[in-house]
């Protein structure tokens, strides 16, 4: 069956091309046009899979000009594909001001899920990933790139970025300045032959890629800051407080939840307290 009418946002795999739904290929070769990032790229996917629809390419050098062609064929009820190189259109590759043209159109638009090289380098680094930031590329530049990583300092969350090889010893020499000397996984090749997985505090990633820059396609999964102990003081005001409206044993209870400290510990304070008061 043919597919509604509408722009489908298609990913492709970010390195083995066995990584790839069968609903993104059965898209693909039903599609009326497939817009490509780099044509030629896209083709070595469409030989391995006998897709043979015709391709057209859409990247941020002619995306202003041919962008009113493809809301029109859109328009006239064309199936469009739109691809990346590898992984899912969007994340830090071009796309977003055509899903946005379509959709203030009325033109609808469909994912098809799959590979992207943000969410398998987090799922396998082994860092905290229920709350997650992806960053994308870093400035080239040092003082850009410094001023950006201010920005994500404080963030609580596991840190994602992409970087370049030439540039990986100097963006993780940047962050351990930055941040300070957090755990950090620099993931490369990912799906490939030569997938690499090297985990360590990011002075020592710096160190181990200064001199060395690696090749391939990098992801950096930078660890949540780690939480500071709880001060006394703080700890006392927040018990003092819930003492006046609950329990020593729910004042406790919500202490230890709010400080992440046992609750034996906020217990025994909280009895203290309402000793003396």
């Amino acid at each position: 069956m043919r597919p509604e009418p509408g722009l489908y946002v298609t990913a492709t795999p970010i390195g083995n091309l066995a990584d790839i739904t069968y609903r993104a290929v059965e898209i693909l070769k039903k599609a009326d046009l497939i817009l490509c990032e780099d044509t030629r790229q896209t083709a070595k996917l469409c030989s391995a899979y006998g897709v043979e629809t015709p391709r057209a390419p859409y990247h941020d050098h002619n995306a202003a000009k041919v962008r009113p062609e493809i809301i029109k064929k859109l328009q006239d009820g064309a199936v469009v594909c739109l691809v990346s190189d590898a992984g899912t259109p969007l994340i830090s590759d071009p796309g977003y001001k055509l899903v946005r043209a379509a959709r203030n159109e009325g033109i609808a638009v469909y994912p098809v899920p799959g590979a992207s090289a943000a969410l398998a380098a987090l799922s396998a680094a082994g860092a905290p990933s229920d709350r997650f930031f992806f960053a994308g590329f870093l400035p080239a530049k040092q003082g850009a790139r410094t001023k950006a990583l201010e920005e994500f300092a404080h963030i609580d969350a596991t840190l994602i970025f992409y970087e370049t090889a030439p540039r990986l010893g100097a963006a993780l020499s940047a962050m351990r300045d930055v941040f300070g000397d957090r755990q950090a996984v620099v993931a490369r090749e990912l799906t490939k032959l030569h997938e690499e997985f090297r985990e360590g505090p990011l002075s020592t990633l710096a160190a181990a890629y200064g001199d060395a820059p690696p090749k391939g396609e990098i992801v950096i999964v930078v660890f949540p800051p780690e939480e500071k102990a709880a001060e006394a003081g703080d700890v006392d005001a927040f018990l003092a407080g819930a003492l006046a409206e609950m329990s020593v044993k729910e004042a406790a209870a919500a202490a230890a939840e709010a400080f992440s400290i046992p609750r034996k510990t906020a217990y025994a304070r909280a009895l203290q307290l309402k000793g003396a008061g």
